[in-house]
């Protein structure tokens, strides 16, 4: 999948990110709502189009996902702020930057199916920091991603955590209210 994946080109990733930034989104964002995008590396979807849309219409606050202890945690964030480069070619906001619980997760992924299962990099992060969020409070975590990413079915193991939605450029592929 990450082969398929780096196969769009840098123009397309660009217009498709744009184009999941507008997309009419299936949940309320409450205005002042903390929301989780990430730092996109390589060739994933950008989510910043659709952050900064919500910052703008919602007032909503940024969050990364951040690694603490081995663990996914998410840490305030906004435009501007310095991000420390860290293994992988990831990039999250350093300690000193507020932990936060958010409200909304936006959530990259490899491939996805239209049952909300998701593959990501295969170390389980997001499904361990999805739970410990959902055992505090209701969330949302909408796995966004470019439509070349969707298959068939994804295999799932006991502690995947499956998506409210998928959203692509084509609008929302899935709900969990359907």
């Amino acid at each position: 999948m990450i082969a398929k994946r780096d196969t769009l080109s840098p123009i397309f990733r660009k217009q498709m990110s744009e184009k999941v930034g507008q997309v009419s989104l299936p949940f309320d964002v409450p205005e002042g709502a903390v929301v989780s995008g990430w730092f996109a590396m390589n060739a994933e979807l950008n989510p910043y189009p659709l952050m900064k849309r919500l910052v703008e219409e919602s007032g909503v606050q940024l969050a990364l996902p951040a690694i603490a202890d081995g663990r996914l945690i998410f840490r305030a964030w906004v435009p501007g702020m310095q991000l420390q480069r860290v293994g992988f070619g990831l990039s999250e906001p350093g300690p000193e930057a507020k932990e936060v619980d958010p409200d909304i997760v936006f959530v990259p992924m490899l491939a996805f199916d239209l049952a909300g299962n998701r593959i990501g990099y295969g170390k389980a992060y997001y499904d361990g920091g999805l739970t410990r969020l959902r055992a505090k409070k209701p969330i949302v975590a909408a796995g966004l991603a470019f439509e070349e990413q969707c298959v068939e079915t994804v295999p799932v193991e006991p502690h995947d955590q499956k998506l409210d939605y998928v959203i692509t450029e084509e609008g929302v592929r899935f709900s969990a209210g359907t």
